[in-house]
């Protein structure tokens, strides 16, 4: 459960690790596409591995509620020149491809890409579990209902730790039978999830530790934070360094986020208040 396979290296994840996102698209909610020109894409690559960064994380398609359609062969041309530029300049840099489909996953890994980041955990693309188990690689699974375009029309819920964790029951067990070996699973905030189910899930977070797979949080810079505390998503950072602590006490392993320096900071506070000694 502690460790997964990436290129032939078992990267421990007992010491939660931080995963920097590097969004290839011109409407992201963050960033708003700054990170479109190659040199950016290095600057912003560079920058994240001095930090501390174990993984980035590889995005042509905005998965921001409402966002538009991106055709498939836009979506390859992005990542694919966003991977093959890193990884001429970091060649031991671990990436991982931030898609739900699966002919982008393929030619992603095939590219040098050593994670899949599916969204829909399968359910947008039935041919991704199968891609990603003939790939051999480290796959993400995502809790969402619907698709981008129509996630928030479908964030009503009766109980939803016990429905998310039926979800992934269903969804980790078809990545095992198709031959997953690494699976991680990533509750999906803000996705087909409106504000009090998101902190709800939060709350609630170590009740996912009975899946028996490590646990992504990605928290940065959403809504459910700078709704809360009425700022921007540029003004959200002290608060999700403040719910990244939470996410790490309640067992996640890796922490998805726009600031690594920060993220890493958290992970090495947290790590070490865990390990304080308890009395005298």
């Amino acid at each position: 459960m502690n460790t997964i396979n990436c290129k032939g290296s078992l990267i421990d994840l007992g010491t939660p690790r931080v995963m920097g996102i590097i969004n290839v698209t011109p409407d992201s909610f963050y960033d708003g596409g700054q990170t479109v020109t190659e040199s950016d894409i290095l600057k912003q690559a560079e920058t994240m591995l001095e930090e501390g960064a174990t993984f980035l994380d590889i995005g042509g398609y905005s998965s921001r509620p409402g966002a538009d359609d991106v055709p498939l062969a836009e979506e390859m041309k992005r990542v694919l020149v966003a991977i093959e530029s890193i990884l001429k300049r970091f060649p031991k840099a671990l990436l991982s491809i931030d898609t739900f489909r699966s002919e982008v996953a393929n030619s992603a890994v095939k590219a040098g890409a050593a994670l899949v980041n599916d969204i829909s955990a399968g359910m947008l693309d039935e041919a991704m579990v199968s891609t990603v188990a003939n790939l051999q690689v480290p796959y993400i699974a995502m809790h969402m209902r619907g698709t981008p375009q129509t996630m928030q029309a479908n964030s009503t819920y009766e109980n939803p730790i016990r429905e998310i964790l039926h979800y992934f029951s269903e969804r980790i067990s078809k990545a095992r039978a198709a031959g997953i070996n690494d699976i991680i699973a990533d509750v999906g905030f803000g996705f087909a999830k409106d504000m009090d189910v998101n902190f709800s899930v939060l709350n609630q977070l170590e009740y996912f530790q009975s899946l028996k797979v490590p646990l992504l949080v990605g928290v940065s810079r959403k809504s459910m934070l700078y709704k809360t505390l009425n700022t921007t998503p540029q003004g959200a950072l002290n608060g999700t360094t403040a719910l990244h602590a939470i996410a790490l006490y309640k067992g996640a392993s890796i922490l998805r986020t726009h600031d690594v320096k920060e993220a890493v900071e958290c992970v090495k506070l947290v790590d070490r208040l865990k390990t304080a000694a308890v009395s005298y």
